[in-house]
């Protein structure tokens, strides 16, 4: 995160001082170097889960970023792809990246799409959203998406409660919650909201069919069960688009 070619802690430190938004224009030239990026091995575990679901034709990266969902969505869609932001920076960054893909400014809680798409994917994003937008976030993507259509994203177990991490992701979140309670405007980023239990209920009130499935190649926990699954989100294909 340190390196010649990421942020300092210095634009680190005024970024988390700054709006979710605000933030995210000023990281973006360097948001590839930093950790913060969908790892390569997550992006194509889920280009390998969704490649025997395919073929897909439209597709949408919801909260596209810098546009590293492209990874899955150029290969799985024979038809336009495109990528929606909030962040003006993120946008730019991913269209000198990415030049075939369309790229739209808009907020996600009023996504301006309506049976366009047949695969939807979003990539470290759900953090961002405060648990009571999920509901019609999840709508407006359901929306956004044709009868059948597949709206996909992957989802890390949650560590134990022994490990470092758990606490690390506790402490996170706390000193998150400090600091939106003291600082405006707010930046919205916590790691706990995010379980496979709500985002499933979520899901199902908005009108998906929720399934999952493991994503092998990133391998598995002690226990044997899955380090990461991809959640697959299905609208009825019955349903008026």
């Amino acid at each position: 995160m340190f390196s010649p070619q990421g942020p300092s802690l210095r634009e680190l430190a005024v970024q988390a001082l700054s709006s979710v938004e605000r933030g995210y224009d000023l990281l973006a030239p360097k948001f590839d170097h930093t950790p913060f990026r969908t790892p390569d091995g997550i992006l194509d575990a889920t280009l390998d889960v969704l490649r025997p679901l395919g073929p897909f034709g439209a597709g949408l990266d919801v909260c596209c970023g810098t546009g590293a969902g492209m990874r899955v969505l150029g290969p799985l869609c024979a038809g336009r792809i495109r990528g929606v932001d909030f962040s003006r920076g993120m946008l730019a960054q991913a269209a000198e990246e990415h030049p075939d893909a369309e790229w739209v400014q808009a907020d996600v809680r009023a996504l301006p799409f309506a049976g366009d798409f047949d695969l939807a994917v979003t990539f470290g994003a759900l953090g961002h959203l405060l648990p009571a937008e999920r509901p019609a976030i999840f709508a407006g993507v359901r929306r956004a998406l044709r009868p059948g259509g597949l709206f996909a994203f992957p989802l890390g177990a949650p560590p134990p409660p022994a490990s470092a991490q758990y606490w690390a992701m506790l402490g996170f979140d706390a000193a998150m919650r400090v600091r939106n309670a003291v600082w405006r405007p707010p930046f919205v980023m916590y790691y706990r909201t995010c379980t496979l239990g709500a985002l499933r209920d979520d899901l199902a009130a908005a009108g998906f069919t929720v399934t999952t499935a493991p994503m092998a190649s990133l391998g598995h926990r002690r226990d044997g069960t899955p380090r990461y699954r991809l959640v697959l989100a299905r609208k009825d294909a019955d349903e008026p688009g």
